[in-house]
């Protein structure tokens, strides 16, 4: 048996070699008459490598050990048993082709009785995975004609079943003229497995350095930015589907929970309705406080502001309480990032008890912004927001913070990178920062 494991394209060419039985994915077998000729040359003083080159072997492929190994088996056998030693291994196969009419012994008979054996199970396994086409009600075949030529050769391989072709293509509902076109194409599918293998590698470098929470846009817009390489995110998909990059994703709130968001609170007008993307730089304001939890189950609250256009984070600020200071000095870093704010400016919050509260409203007048609320328990009425806090999550493993200060720096990183350096496909692909640029020189 060699050590190589052979491709399916390797098996083919091999088998067309006519010194050739059959061929395995480990293993080939030889004519009993290129065995008697291989061991007659090697007595005459030919090397084993030389045998096997001038009978069409391809070193590369067989091995370059391959050869030394066969003479030394094949020799010892001839020394012991002559030409017959090598005959006996084709017991069972008439030179004529005609059927034998001696009657079987008992040996033969078990032996024709495992072919069959064979043929049934491999019939069976292909049914299994060719014909579950049911699934909730709906009609679906869940393997591919590829998929379905391949499991049909690795079949035909692992149980010799080379006279099979048609029943086994009639099994799984595919067309033989299908499945040996698929085969003639295997150089075309490991050129194309080859390239597979290179490109992924780019992809793999920026997921896991993402720590596998970027998608196939966010790979896309990166390779475009920052390596100069164009990929369709199609197959980006394609190659993260193929070589198992699953991105890690949040999970949706049940919808039991949304409806809560049908009752209406007329306590704070919504400005806002929902148009948070107004096209201007700094006339939509989002603002909203999350909790974050580091190492003792020790608890902080983040408060940040975001431009509804851009998708910036336009000011925040890191606390360990929930007191008011929290939300006042989040307005005073607003005020000192924007310096002049937009004639229309709203800002839009929940009904937390801090945006309702009399001196918070007071100093966002001051300011000459318009407050606005989401409706009582709706969520979706600040769902930018929502969703940032929601990424902000999945990305900073805050929960591994050994103290507050790593913490507040684990924070200022990520608001840098989200700022400068993630880009966002609705946003033409820019960052946030990037994107206020283009909307201000617009």
């Amino acid at each position: 048996m060699s050590k190589n494991i052979y491709s399916e394209f390797q098996m083919k060419e091999l088998e067309k070699n006519p010194n050739v039985v059959r061929v395995s994915d480990r293993s080939i077998s030889y004519q009993p008459y290129f065995k008697v000729k291989a061991v007659q040359e090697y007595k005459t003083g030919k090397r084993p490598s030389q045998i096997f080159l001038e009978n069409g072997f391809n070193l590369e492929v067989i091995g370059k050990d391959q050869p030394i190994r066969c003479l030394r088996r094949w020799r010892d056998t001839f020394e012991q048993f002559g030409e017959v030693g090598f005959e006996s291994e084709r017991r069972g196969k008439g030179s004529s082709g005609r059927p034998s009419s001696k009657t079987l012994s008992a040996e033969e008979k078990l032996k024709k009785a495992e072919t069959r054996i064979k043929y049934l199970e491999a019939e069976n396994g292909l049914l299994k995975k060719a014909r579950r086409t049911r699934e909730a009600g709906v009609e679906k075949e869940i393997l591919t004609p590829s998929e379905k030529f391949e499991l049909i050769e690795k079949i035909i391989r692992k149980h010799q079943l080379k006279g099979k072709v048609t029943q086994l293509c009639q099994l799984a509902e595919v067309s033989k003229s299908g499945y040996y076109a698929w085969l003639s194409a295997e150089g075309v599918r490991q050129v194309r497995e080859a390239r597979d293998t290179q490109e992924v590698e780019l992809i793999k470098n920026i997921f896991f350095v993402k720590n596998q929470k970027v998608g196939a846009l966010q790979i896309k817009m990166i390779l475009e930015n920052d390596h100069s390489v164009v990929m369709n995110h199609k197959k980006i998909r394609r190659l993260m589907k193929k070589f198992s990059l699953e991105t890690k994703i949040r999970r949706v709130k049940p919808y039991r929970i949304m409806l809560k968001a049908t009752q209406e609170h007329r306590t704070c007008p919504n400005l806002l309705k929902r148009q948070f993307d107004q096209k201007e730089f700094g006339k939509v304001l989002l603002t909203d406080i999350t909790y974050l939890y580091y190492r003792g189950g020790q608890k902080a609250y983040l408060s940040c502001v975001k431009d509804g256009a851009t998708k910036e984070i336009l000011a925040y600020k890191l606390s360990r309480s929930l007191e008011m200071d929290i939300v006042y000095q989040t307005l005073d870093n607003l005020k000192e990032g924007m310096g002049i704010f937009h004639p229309e400016t709203i800002l839009h919050s929940d009904q937390g008890v801090h945006y309702t509260h009399p001196e918070f409203q007071d100093r966002v007048k001051k300011l000459g912004v318009r407050q606005s609320m989401s409706r009582k328990g709706n969520c979706w009425d600040n769902a930018p927001m929502e969703s940032f806090f929601g990424h902000f999550k999945d990305m900073v493993d805050h929960k591994a913070c050994e103290n507050f200060m790593q913490l507040r720096q684990e924070v200022d990183d990520y608001m840098e990178e989200y700022n400068s350096h993630r880009y966002q496909w609705g946003l033409k692909k820019m960052t946030p920062a990037q994107y206020r640029s283009h909307l201000l020189a617009a």
